[in-house]
């Protein structure tokens, strides 16, 4: 999906929906498209803010313009990268709110990502577990369990209208990026499988625009997904491979920017081959059983 033309409504609070407003955070990247989308949920008698953002002073000022004299009742996490949960210490301590939400979780993010870093940070007074839920004036966020892009993402199913808050499982404008060793495909297929199940009306993820069709995009995501598992193993029956070699046969015309994204996207998906005992390594090197 193509960046839309600026300007992108940056710091404004877009109300889409009666129970839910969006504020888009001023962080553009090849990690966040346009920027992260923080969602307020509820209104006038208490609300929940959703993926405070980065530790931007600018959208700080733009959410607590938002939030206005509302009292919050929690500010909750889908997950811990550095373009999601910052803010939310610096929030909590301006409202009092409780932090709610995923569990903490950090690596050591030395070198070249393919993907936003973790925040080390981070605590929870709060985590909640897969089907358990916060409660506010007339809203209900319950969580779902949604492992795979990182093995603490949650989503937030908003019982009152149907949405669900993706944060960076589900996104329109690109797949979610599975980067070993903590991102795992197999339970990225699975997530997405688990969502593909519900009826969820709308989705609302943490960056680019809403999905109106949720489970025909989730049935794609799926398919595209097998594409590439069946493309691995077709290479692979044509002879032994390292990641490096997989790349440029699977990805023609890459952007080079790219390269290291892609590369780590296989490696995700053969790693969740070996543990079914379809392929093996040595080395760097992979061969089909």
């Amino acid at each position: 999906m193509e960046m839309p033309p600026r300007p992108w409504p940056t710091g404004v609070a877009e109300q889409i929906e009666p129970l839910v407003r969006r504020v888009l955070a001023p962080n553009p990247s090849p990690f966040t498209f346009t920027g992260t989308q923080t969602y307020i949920v509820g209104l006038g008698d208490g609300c929940a803010v959703i993926d405070p953002g980065p530790d931007n002073p600018a959208h700080l000022a733009a959410l607590e313009e938002a939030i206005g004299g509302e009292h919050v009742c929690a500010i909750m996490c889908t997950h811990t990268h550095k373009d999601h949960s910052p803010a939310t210490r610096l929030l909590a301590r301006r409202t009092g709110a409780p932090i709610v939400g995923c569990a903490p979780l950090s690596f050591d993010t030395a070198g070249p990502r393919a993907d936003e870093g973790f925040d080390p940070d981070y605590e929870a007074d709060r985590v909640l577990q897969d089907g358990e839920a916060m409660t506010g004036p007339g809203w209900t966020l319950r969580a779902l369990a949604t492992p795979g892009h990182v093995s603490n993402h949650l989503c937030f199913a908003l019982e009152e209208s149907g949405a669900l808050f993706t944060g960076d499982h589900v996104m329109a404008w690109s797949t979610s990026v599975v980067v070993p060793p903590d991102g795992e495909m197999g339970a990225y297929m699975k997530s997405l499988e688990l969502l593909h199940a519900r009826e969820d009306r709308i989705y609302y993820p943490a960056h680019g625009p809403a999905i109106e069709k949720p489970r025909q995009l989730v049935r794609g995501m799926i398919g595209h997904r097998k594409q590439r598992e069946n493309q691995i193993m077709r290479l692979l029956g044509e002879g032994a491979q390292s990641v490096e070699g997989l790349v440029p046969l699977m990805y023609r015309g890459l952007d080079p920017r790219l390269v290291k994204a892609a590369g780590l996207s296989v490696l995700a998906h053969l790693i969740d081959l070996e543990r079914r005992g379809l392929v093996a390594r040595s080395e760097a090197i992979w061969t089909r059983n």
